[in-house]
């Protein structure tokens, strides 16, 4: 399948209003999707500018190591995984990020307390998107 074709196809889906399309050609499959309000990138929130805390070295920034989407807890009507305030070790789970129909999970590399959380729930995110910025414990 040809770039141009992969084009058309995501010009037809917005031009008819779809939000998923799936073409199987010579044995391949190919699945593009989208929002119900448009493109990923339309719906992407900035990211809010911090304060600077008064010292850098008493926080650290989790950030994402892919693009996809953020997801707070397991499933729609649980509990989120960490809280503002929330203590956290290493390990812990923060997050799960969805990446090509994978659920990846992201954990805390070091002990500390959520200090905020910078990602809503549902929210496509980039690589290197901060997710949670944790204080140093």
């Amino acid at each position: 399948m040809e770039l141009m074709d992969i084009r058309g196809y995501a010009n037809l889906m917005a031009e008819l209003g779809l939000t998923g399309l799936e073409i199987t050609e010579n044995g391949r499959t190919l699945r593009l999707e989208r929002s119900e309000h448009g493109s990923p990138r339309e719906e992407r929130r900035p990211v809010p500018e911090l304060p600077a805390p008064v010292c850098a070295d008493e926080y650290i920034n989790v950030t994402s190591p892919m693009v996809g989407v953020f997801y707070s807890s397991p499933a729609e009507d649980a509990e989120p995984y960490v809280k503002v305030g929330d203590a956290v070790r290493a390990g812990d789970v923060l997050c799960i990020i969805e990446s090509m129909k994978l659920m990846n999970e992201i954990t805390a590399e070091t002990d500390g307390i959520v200090a905020e959380i910078c990602a809503g729930n549902h929210q496509v995110v980039d690589y290197g998107h901060v997710l949670f910025r944790l204080k140093m414990r």
